[in-house]
């Protein structure tokens, strides 16, 4: 795959697409371990979790902690550069939540 030349295609490329984005909504306000993630997010399977946390930590974009325990403990969190789209992502769900309630579509 060629870089990208357009700046909306890499931005797509790192953070686009049908989960990242709710995944890093998420991780905007704080840490979430693996599990955490994946109840919070139950219609992702956990093969497709994996491999988007795996891009996104290949990325830079979110760190992946390993605390070396036993039960195994991980944690993600944004990184600095994540973190630079925290401001973006708060406006794409403000935006989602004013679509949703124009359809009628928000729930309670």
């Amino acid at each position: 795959m060629t870089a990208p030349t357009c700046p909306m295609e890499a931005a797509s490329r790192v953070f686009g697409g049908k989960w990242k984005p709710g995944i890093l909504f998420r991780l905007a306000d704080r840490s979430f371990r693996y599990g955490e993630l994946k109840r919070d997010m139950p219609w992702i399977s956990e093969r497709v979790l994996i491999r988007q946390l795996k891009e996104l930590v290949a990325d830079g974009i979110v760190a992946r902690h390993d605390h070396r325990e036993v039960p195994p403990r991980v944690d993600y969190a944004l990184t600095p550069l994540g973190q630079t789209l925290t401001p973006l992502l708060r406006d794409m769900a403000s935006w989602g939540a004013a679509y949703l309630d124009q359809r009628g579509d928000r729930a309670p």
